[in-house]
């Protein structure tokens, strides 16, 4: 959540906001305590079920809702989900993944990335490891902030 906070600037409100559209309402301390690194003072790790309304609400903000119903959060949360929900988010394409994976000089073929979106009982299912994740994001971050430098 601090990755996603930071590749897209988003202010403390935004973020309530967020959370607010994927029917959790949250406090600024609370967010705070999520968003501090570990190690710090007051450093809480964010429950997945709050994760999840928070990637729901940001579906919502960027791309409108479905219907009137808040989507209900996934109890547990695995990379692949976060990284499915991401993508849907930001209406990301297979090529722009990839592209983004590029940036950061990781070479992923398209056959292993659309097996990270499969079912987990798929026969070509592959979990999305800690490391690829932190590829993808740090691909997403000089996508979108090659600006802000």
């Amino acid at each position: 959540m601090r990755r996603v906070r930071y590749i897209f600037d988003l202010s403390d409100p935004l973020m309530l906001s967020i959370f607010k559209q994927g029917g959790y309402e949250g406090s600024k301390p609370e967010l705070l305590t999520w968003l501090a690194r570990e190690g710090e003072p007051g450093f809480i790790l964010c429950e997945d079920e709050k994760l999840a309304r928070f990637l729901n609400g940001l579906i919502i903000k960027n791309r409108g809702s479905k219907s009137d119903d808040i989507p209900e959060p996934e109890r547990i949360l695995s990379n692949n989900m976060v990284l499915r929900k991401l993508k849907i988010a930001l209406n990301l394409q297979a090529d722009d993944l990839l592209s983004m994976l590029k940036l950061n000089d990781f070479a992923l073929s398209k056959h292993e990335l659309s097996a990270l979106f499969r079912r987990p009982d798929h026969k070509n299912y592959r979990e999305c490891l800690d490391q690829l994740l932190r590829n993808i994001l740090d691909g997403m971050e000089k996508h979108y902030r090659k600006d802000k430098s």
